[in-house]
């Protein structure tokens, strides 16, 4: 324990959460979502990152190079429940100009962290 909670106290350790199979809780679909934006201005690219942080269903968001300007992982409860949030929120967010969505078929690998040499 003193171990665990040294490196909390450096700041390694962010914080603790539960790993729930997200099927069971009725959502069943997992789609990426690859975002491309109008502008890449700085205020532009914080207020999507703060529109992205109001959307529950947005499990994960990352900025990126290239093409892309953000990969959404999102949950749905269904093609349908998904496709609500395409059309009514996410493809009519200010600055959105296209979005390329990838539906998961099977999750292979979901570790959370990084690799830690014992």
């Amino acid at each position: 324990m003193r171990r665990v909670r040294a490196l909390e106290e450096s700041g390694y350790i962010r914080g603790y959460f539960m790993r729930v199979d997200s099927t069971a809780m009725g959502y069943g679909v997992t789609v990426f979502a690859q975002v491309k934006l109008v502008s890449q201005a700085e205020n532009d690219l914080k207020k999507f990152m703060e529109l992205v942080e109001t959307w529950p269903m947005v499990r994960e968001s990352h900025m990126l190079a290239g093409e892309t300007d953000f990969l959404l992982k999102i949950v749905a409860k269904d093609w349908d429940d998904y496709q609500h949030f395409l059309t009514e929120q996410l493809t009519a967010a200010p600055n959105v100009t296209s979005v390329k969505s990838s539906l998961a078929i099977r999750s292979t690998k979901d570790v959370p962290g990084v690799p830690i040499e014992v």
